[in-house]
């Protein structure tokens, strides 16, 4: 039984003939009479009495009242549907890990949207993990971020690789050197990133190789209000170039010799992202385009 056969039976009911029924659904008497036939043979009943005027019989006003409910809950359902369908396409919820968050990713979107204007999106700022974790519970729909301790629900694909400067104060004793090196930092405060930070791991490692545990350090939960507590003399932030290119007045940004650490930054998806949009493939092919323009390999 198919629902259009329904919607016919419906039309002849309410225009009263065969053949209005044909003109107000723009189909020819012939199809209107085929699927009023194969509902009947379907149903096991005769729906109308046979003559120029389509009378229900027993049946058919039977049929009549309880196939109206149906109809009514299939229009329901498919506006369900399709309200789904255009949220879907229309909002995009990202999560972005800093510096892409503030640094990158502002103007990117501006673009989009200006060319998208009837497209949501929603961003949610956090390191690689929290995005891979909220990736899982499907609180967002993609990442650009650091690379996530691995997942086997999630893909992550790495499109850039970053390194690593020193942002210090200008008045700092080492400001007017040109390029630094880590042994030169001894006895210097750092600003770290929370202890599960990726990248904050790495650079212990290196200091601890380095100077041992010459050095103190200050958390700070933002990693973008570094560049703040540097120009307050707090210390010194060991982070990313990306991190530190519009850097404030009053800090100096300077080359860091003999480090081998890149952090990337790459697209986190779900292993299995079925069918991604052309609009979110757009995006994310903007991100990529803003970072390979300034590549650092």
């Amino acid at each position: 039984m198919e629902i259009r056969a329904i919607e016919t039976f419906h039309a002849v009911v309410k225009f009263g003939s065969f053949q209005k029924a044909a003109e107000a659904l723009n189909y020819s008497q012939p199809t209107i009479t085929f699927r009023i036939k194969q509902l009947e043979t379907d149903l096991g009943v005769q729906l109308f009495k046979r003559g120029k005027q389509a009378q229900l019989t027993t049946s058919g006003r039977l049929f009549l009242e309880k196939s109206a409910k149906l109809l009514d809950e299939f229009v329901l359902l498919e506006n369900t549907v399709r309200n789904i369908k255009t949220e879907t396409a229309a909002n995009f919820r990202i999560g972005i890990s800093e510096p892409t968050a503030s640094v990158k990713f502002p103007k990117v979107l501006a673009r989009f949207l200006a060319d998208n204007p009837d497209i949501g999106v929603d961003v949610i700022v956090g390191d690689a993990n929290l995005c891979s974790q909220l990736l899982e519970k499907d609180e967002i729909d993609f990442a650009i971020c650091g690379e996530p301790e691995i997942s086997v629900g999630n893909r992550y694909e790495r499109f850039f690789k970053d390194e690593l400067v020193v942002l210090v104060n200008e008045h700092h004793r080492v400001a007017q050197q040109d390029s630094l090196k880590i042994k030169d930092l001894k006895g210097e405060r750092f600003l770290f990133t929370p202890n599960n930070c990726p990248i904050r791991i790495q650079i212990e490692h290196l200091l601890q190789k380095k100077i041992g545990s010459n050095y103190n350090k200050m958390v700070l939960s933002s990693s973008m209000a570094h560049k703040y507590y540097v120009q307050a003399d707090l210390g010194i932030s060991l982070f990313t170039r990306t991190a530190n290119l519009n850097p404030i007045a009053g800090t100096v940004v300077k080359e860091l010799e003999g480090v081998s650490i890149r952090p990337s930054i790459g697209v986190l998806m779900r292993a299995q992202q079925n069918n991604p949009s052309e609009n979110m493939l757009d995006l994310i092919a903007r991100i990529k385009e803003a970072y390979l323009k300034t590549e650092l390999v």
